[in-house]
């Protein structure tokens, strides 16, 4: 008994090390953050459904599954409010708020601030999972249809997407995530910012780069083939000019703290004149 009891409490003192629960914290981090771009390839899959199964080529999916009926009917509902929420507010951030490498300092987590990250969290997790599984079970994919943006839109957008993707991991991922695991506030490391930049290149690279088009290219398509465009294609356009409208305000706000920079160290090396004069009356 008594052995048990000591197995017990060792367990529980190396689950609570910080050598565990160190890289358990980056994992978790990192995971959620990708909810984000995961579900921009979502709303990419869903444009790329309203538009072949209204082709008379394309087989029409079965009524009789659930995965599939609530991937083309229920998760939009769901999934165009929150991702329009997260990008709305991304965009005010990046207007009104200043460019910051690192976080100053920790700040305690309020309640209901931490309730309403939770509930966002929850709700953009279940909209992905189902989605993703019910776009695999319909057979849909956003690649190949031969239609691609420029390179400038592509890199305008990367920028914007994980400029969106810092401000979703700043104000929900990260404030969950640490109360869960420490339970309070605890400083951004670079080891994050570093893991969270390196899944989301190799997440663009893998996926997010080919079927995120479709949220704009289908809209392009269906006016030239004198189709239908529906509210969702109208939406998914939105959100794609709206994290590229994110990413110029992160271009412009850095050239600006660039120049900034640049003349305050130009102002510190050159001398005053009237220092120099002084000087000289003084001698």
């Amino acid at each position: 008994m008594g052995w048990k009891i000591c197995q017990q409490g060792g367990i529980k003192k190396l689950l609570s090390s910080a050598t565990l629960v160190e890289p358990f914290h980056l994992l978790t981090t990192t995971l959620l953050n990708l909810l984000l771009p995961l579900a921009f390839i979502l709303l990419g899959r869903l444009a790329t459904a309203r538009y072949l199964f209204t082709v008379a080529t394309y087989p029409k999916p079965q009524p009789s599954s659930p995965l599939i009926s609530l991937f083309l009917h229920t998760i939009p509902i769901l999934l165009h409010p929150l991702v329009s929420l997260i990008s709305v507010a991304a965009l005010i951030h990046g207007l009104t708020g200043r460019i910051n490498l690192r976080r100053e300092s920790t700040e305690p987590i309020l309640r209901p601030r931490l309730y309403a990250a939770w509930i966002l969290l929850c709700a953009l997790q279940v909209c992905v999972g189902f989605g993703v599984e019910g776009s695999i079970a319909a057979g849909i994919d956003g690649n190949g249809f031969g239609h691609e943006r420029g390179l400038i839109s592509r890199v305008v957008f990367f920028l914007g997407l994980y400029e969106t993707m810092l401000y979703w991991s700043r104000t929900v991922v990260k404030p969950v995530v640490d109360d869960t695991v420490f339970g309070f506030s605890k400083e951004e490391r670079w080891v994050e910012r570093v893991a969270m930049a390196a899944s989301f290149g190799s997440l663009w690279w893998w996926r997010l780069r080919a079927e995120v088009e479709p949220l704009v290219v289908m809209v392009e398509v269906k006016k030239e083939l004198s189709m239908d465009v529906g509210v969702g294609d109208l939406i998914g356009c939105w959100l794609y000019y709206l994290t590229v409208t994110i990413g110029m305000v992160r271009i412009v706000k850095g050239i600006m703290w660039l120049g900034v920079l640049f003349l305050c160290r130009r102002v510190r090396v050159e001398p005053n004149p009237g220092d120099s004069r002084g000087n000289e009356d003084k001698v």
